[in-house]
């Protein structure tokens, strides 16, 4: 007669595997609440105690730790000293074990958990055991998933015992999800910033179209550790299959959208911002943002940190987009845009979000890890270096930066009355960049902010803003040469501050 060990947390499906089990002829051995549930069905079943004639002992802390459970699972079944050992210790062989683990995980995704329930929720015995059957898969079949269970049913039925390829992959699992659980275990303790070993818990989430270009293949892996993400936590309500850069320019989107209170507006593009707005009214927030480029949003992303009313809906159901994100759609509103049936529509929870402290960006071969970006510019205290400053020019210098953050370096925004007016980003040279972003502008540009997301190297980019009447420039400083750009912009009548935070965004 095969033996089994059944020991879960989730009981899903547990009392008809049993079953099934016993009249395979298969005896089963439990420990407490398994064997309690297994029990109360009047299934026949060995408790561990009469296996290690020892107790559970230390409030269950201490179970299956024995050699006459781990001696029965890891002996090689084709090795004759193991054999006799077992032979001279009167240990049986235990040929199936079928584990999963304390719920740890749902233990700290609770906001009322203490550490102690945390720490009582990290199994002991249950990855040693999987491990140990894992280990001697060539012998043992080990099951975590309870999804599994069908499949190892059949393979008894018909072939009575596990395929060899099935104990394998089923070894592999395990493996996987012991480091996982691990994996857990060292974020949930971890408080050191860079700790020597970098430890992640990703899952799954979903299989994507493809990557960034369709000859490349691609997923998405979400940190369980960090559940309150709002991409994680999207809700997808129409559209196509999400792909890897409608992900990427999600996830920019979000970000960018976090930096404001007000009603606001985001399109992005390639990960850029292409036309930002914010307003009184998330409708004017809207129109802000389209007029602020009509040809870069093609294609695009909106993101907006308000419902999306019938307004708006109209007006986004006459573009072509790739995903459309928003804390709520209203039943006009979907019912306009549930006519595009390809175009993505997510909800997003902007009440939810976690901010997760670190940034990463893969390598080949390792992972750059680096603290957010978080605005570390005091906006209460203004360095003024040149001319005076009005109400207004200030609250466009602050939305200026905040877009200027989120474009790739080199960055120059020009902004005025809450919307970008031109965008200059990714270039080789700050001048060359604001030579985009003010040709977009044209004569938008007269009486605006022009932010920059590092400091000047020469005045040549004062002089370029003059020429289209920026009345506001805001940017970092720390150039050898500050002095040159603070003298033109006296020269031309230009406001000048300085915030001493650089912005770079390379990634």
């Amino acid at each position: 007669m095969k033996r089994a060990l059944i020991s879960v947390s989730d009981k899903t499906g547990v009392i008809e595997l049993a079953k099934q089990l016993i009249e395979l002829e298969v005896e089963i051995v439990s420990t407490g609440g398994t064997y309690a549930l297994l029990r109360a069905h009047n299934l026949p079943v060995l408790s561990v105690e009469e296996v290690t004639h020892f107790p559970e002992m230390l409030e269950g802390r201490v179970k299956t730790l024995h050699p006459y459970v781990h001696g029965g699972i890891l002996f090689k079944r084709n090795n004759q000293e193991h054999l006799e050992v077992l032979n001279q210790y009167n240990i049986q062989p235990i040929d199936i074990v079928i584990v999963n683990l304390y719920p740890f995980e749902k233990i700290i995704q609770d906001p009322h958990h203490t550490l102690d329930d945390a720490i009582e929720n990290i199994d002991i015995g249950g990855p040693t055991l999987l491990r140990a059957a894992a280990k001697n898969f060539n012998d043992v079949c080990v099951i975590v998933d309870p999804s599994d269970y069908t499949i190892l049913l059949r393979q008894l039925k018909e072939h009575d015992k596990p395929s060899y390829e099935f104990k394998k992959a089923m070894a592999l699992k395990v493996f996987q999800h012991t480091s996982f659980y691990d994996a857990l275990i060292a974020q949930y303790l971890n408080e050191e910033l860079f700790p020597q070993n970098l430890i992640q818990s990703l899952t799954k989430v979903m299989d994507l179209r493809y990557g960034e270009n369709p000859h490349q293949q691609a997923a998405f892996y979400a940190n369980q550790y960090n559940q309150n993400s709002l991409l994680m936590n999207a809700e997808q309500l129409q559209g196509k299959m999400l792909s890897y850069n409608n992900l990427l320019d999600a996830n920019a989107a979000i970000e960018l959208l976090k930096e404001f209170n007000l009603p606001t507006c985001v399109v992005i593009k390639h990960t850029n911002p292409c036309g930002v707005g914010s307003a009184t009214t998330i409708e004017e927030a809207y129109f802000k943002a389209y007029e602020a480029d009509k040809i870069s949003i093609f294609g695009g992303i909106v993101a907006l940190n308000q419902e999306v009313n019938e307004t708006i809906a109209n007006h986004l159901s006459s573009l072509f987009l790739e995903v459309i994100l928003a804390p709520s759609f209203s039943e006009q509103a979907l019912l306009l845009l549930s006519k595009k049936v390809n175009v993505r529509l997510m909800r997003i929870h902007l009440s939810h979000e976690s901010k997760s402290s670190l940034t990463y960006t893969s390598l080949n071969g390792g992972w750059l890890v680096q603290t957010k970006d978080e605005d570390a510019f005091d906006y209460s205290t203004i360095n003024v270096v040149s001319g005076t400053l009005q109400d207004q020019d200030w609250d466009d210098a602050v939305f200026a930066m905040k877009v200027c953050k989120h474009v790739k370096s080199n960055a120059i925004v020009i902004a005025r009355n809450g919307m970008t007016l031109g965008i200059g980003g990714g270039q080789s040279n700050r001048v060359g960049a604001a030579r985009i972003a003010l040709e977009m502008a044209q004569e938008k540009a007269q009486g605006g902010v022009l932010a920059s997301d590092a400091f000047f190297p020469m005045p040549d980019t004062v002089e370029l803003a003059a020429q289209y009447g920026i009345q506001t420039i805001i940017q970092p400083g720390g150039s050898i040469k500050d002095d040159l750009s603070i003298e033109a912009c006296k020269k031309h009548n230009i406001t000048m501050i300085l915030t001493g935070i650089r912005h770079f965004k390379h990634g």
